[in-house]
């Protein structure tokens, strides 16, 4: 692999890092306990559903991207899953807390909340290219951008 090919792969490993290994693995092996968090928003089953879906995604899409593997579709797919994630419990405003002097729930969760949007303009970085047109996207959306072949990277 060429100096630069190990640089977008850094750079791309930054931008997965927090998904592979860390929350995937914080779902897998507290399974009962995320279970219990996805509860705060789904029913019974439901969360069950929708921790495995989050597994799954928290998988695939970043082997995707690191790969460069369908990678823009993956980037699009992780784009959602932080700003859905966020919406649904990073909810800053629901504490009431959050004009309070001192240390806050609300403004805790809305550090985080932006967190989720900042993660969600890189990835959608990765979906436009480094020429930031989406037309290419929509026209191939599982294409990859070859990022690892010189003269190609994320075109």
């Amino acid at each position: 692999m060429t100096p630069a090919a190990m640089a977008v792969f850094g750079v791309r490993y930054l931008l997965v890092m927090l998904f592979l290994p860390f929350s995937l693995l914080d779902k897998v092996l507290n399974f009962r306990g995320a279970v219990g968090q996805a509860r705060e928003i789904a029913p019974g089953n439901l969360a069950v559903v929708l921790i495995i879906c989050g597994i799954f995604i928290e998988l695939l899409m970043p082997l995707a991207i690191l790969t460069g593997t369908a990678d823009r579709a993956a980037a699009m797919v992780m784009a959602g899953y932080c700003m859905v994630t966020a919406l649904l419990w990073k909810q800053f405003w629901k504490p009431g807390d959050f004009w309070q002097s001192g240390n806050s729930r609300g403004r805790n969760l809305f550090w985080d909340f932006v967190k989720n949007f900042s993660l969600a303009g890189g990835f959608l970085i990765l979906v436009v290219g480094a020429h930031g047109t989406f037309g290419s996207f929509l026209a191939h959306p599982l294409a990859s951008s070859h990022p690892y072949t010189p003269g190609h990277a994320d075109e």
